[in-house]
């Protein structure tokens, strides 16, 4: 184990809880899966080359639709709505894949959980490696604006206080998101691969983060207002635009800190909801007998 997963293990408080030693445990089992695929030239230009090109994607639709219109204020909007979102796949899928990892593909699930660890710390653990290398792809995505685009974000005008706590809180609320599925997935014998894609991809749809909730369906309007994921996205991008914030109408009612409030409500809400849905799953999947199940896909 790295020096530093040693010495956030020998930290005291951290010593004295078994789900604390068990989420830094499997945080660096999970970085160690994630990142030792390749060797570290390769793994770093796949880590500046994916989300670069992601949203070249986006960049030239938005330039054929707009016919080139990159100063417009709408325009580092959507870019950072579509940058931020890259946290959004990683955390839900990161945490959810855990599961199909070691039931599938290393075979521990029986071990795993006959083992006298916190499951739930654990797969929260395992996401954290996602949730890492989706922060890398931000960082590389926002900073590729910020040369290519010139994306009006400075420094001095970013309300950090803003930034930070709206993150935290939206990070939280896609991990709940995440182990929520990661326990559905335990009770699915069959198609599980794509469960937490098909989510995430939903969410990009629902959540406003390209384009305004008013263009959906009256009938499907309602349902971005549910997910803690618009909220967070509002309020990140209004952190880093700062004053010359333009953004959709969505949620342009709202203020700052009752989106924030907001986000609270609901992140408080999916960890508790989480908590009770991993332990009944998990109870569900051994009775079945689909714990350890492997189906050789």
């Amino acid at each position: 184990m790295t020096a530093i997963a040693d010495r956030i293990l020998n930290i005291p408080f951290v010593r004295r809880s078994d789900a604390l030693r068990t989420f830094v445990v499997a945080a660096w089992l999970g970085w160690q899966i994630e990142s030792n695929w390749a060797d570290p030239f390769l793994f770093a230009i796949y880590s500046l080359a994916r989300p670069i090109a992601s949203v070249l994607i986006l960049v030239v639709m938005y330039a054929v639709i707009t016919d080139g219109a990159m100063e417009q204020p709408i325009f580092s909007y959507i870019y950072l709505g579509n940058a931020l979102y890259i946290l959004v796949s990683s955390v839900i899928t990161g945490v959810s894949w855990a599961v199909i990892d070691d039931r599938e593909h290393y075979r521990t699930m029986k071990q795993l959980y006959t083992a006298p660890l916190d499951g739930y710390a654990y797969l929260m653990g395992r996401g954290v490696a996602r949730m890492l290398i989706g922060t890398i792809s931000v960082l590389i995505t926002i900073g590729f604006g910020l040369i290519a685009f010139h994306l009006p974000i400075r420094l001095a005008t970013i309300d950090w206080g803003l930034l930070l706590l709206s993150t935290a809180l939206g990070v939280a609320s896609l991990a709940a998101m995440g182990l929520m599925l990661g326990s559905l997935t335990m009770m699915l014998a069959r198609h599980f691969w794509a469960v937490g894609e098909m989510v995430a991809g939903s969410l990009y749809l629902f959540s406003g983060a390209i384009f305004p909730l008013e263009v959906l369906p009256p009938w499907l309007r309602p349902l971005g207002f549910v997910f803690p994921v618009t909220y967070w996205l509002e309020a990140a991008r209004r952190a880093l635009l700062g004053p010359q914030a333009l953004g959709f109408p969505t949620l342009a009612h709202f203020s700052d800190w009752q989106l924030v409030g907001i986000l609270s409500g609901m992140t408080a809400v999916l960890i508790v909801v989480s908590g009770f849905f991993y332990r009944w799953a998990l109870h569900q999947a051994k009775e079945k007998g689909l714990i350890d199940m492997e189906t050789a896909y």
